[in-house]
């Protein structure tokens, strides 16, 4: 199948659509406002996109792992992270179906904020440079609350003793955590670490992505590809280059 297009002054040309789809799908917009439903014109499946949009799938159903268990142990810091975590992972998303390189951006910018943010935590839980996973820096001091695994771990049994007798404490009970098979505080660094893996290559693919959806709007724009009229208006020069004939023969 072969597309033939005939101007007066110019002789003729042709496009072989068989060598050349996308560029098909962008001379029939260009000329009739066809929209390019197929997306002969842009990044099609199986690609970076799809990866992209693949990982951050990924990002958004662990976080909303990670943030059902720091609700459950009152880890105010995580949960705010979480939650600002959670929509720019939808915006990064949402910019990657509908093709926003602008929203892949921040998308990019956050990831790499997300990994220090990480960092900082294997650095708490792990008690580098100072910090203790005993201390309330988590919680703002509000409580004295501890991670959701610390008593809730795989294998651990959660004891429970009253203090009666002590003056001023006959009403508490002493909780005492035996046998964990892990430590919450590796627990913690695993889904740490595990958030910090998505997140870097989701950084390479969101860049990757922006690249390309920037090389095809700077090399398509000049036929009309991406505009949402036609480039070309036959009524306002009538002295340019008309389409007189544009056949598609079986």
């Amino acid at each position: 199948m072969r597309l033939k297009v005939v101007g007066p002054g110019d002789g003729s040309g042709q496009i072989d659509p068989s060598e050349s789809a996308p560029l098909l799908g962008l001379v029939l917009s260009a000329s009739s406002g066809w929209r390019d439903p197929l997306g002969l014109g842009r990044m099609g499946c199986c690609t970076g996109r799809c990866t992209l949009i693949f990982l951050c799938t990924l990002q958004l159903l662990a976080a909303l792992e990670r943030q059902v268990f720091d609700f459950l142990g009152y880890q105010w810091a995580p949960i705010l992270a979480n939650f600002l975590h959670i929509i720019i992972v939808i915006l990064g998303l949402f910019g990657t179906i509908q093709y926003r390189p602008r929203y892949i951006v921040v998308y990019a910018i956050w990831t790499a904020i997300w990994v220090t943010w990480n960092i900082f935590i294997i650095c708490f839980y792990l008690e580098v440079g100072g910090l203790s996973k005993d201390s309330e820096l988590l919680t703002f001091n509000i409580s004295q609350h501890q991670s959701w695994w610390s008593e809730n771990g795989p294998g651990c049994i959660r004891k429970e003793a009253s203090m009666a007798g002590i003056k001023g404490l006959d009403s508490h009970s002493y909780i005492s955590v035996i046998g964990c098979a892990l430590e919450y505080q590796y627990i913690e660094v695993m889904h740490s670490s595990v958030q910090i893996l998505v997140a870097l290559v989701g950084f390479v693919y969101a860049c990757y992505v922006v690249s390309v959806f920037t090389e095809e709007e700077d090399s398509f724009d000049f036929i009309g590809g991406f505009d949402p009229f036609p480039l070309y208006h036959v009524n306002e020069k009538p002295t340019n280059l008309l389409c007189k004939q544009t056949y598609l023969p079986a």
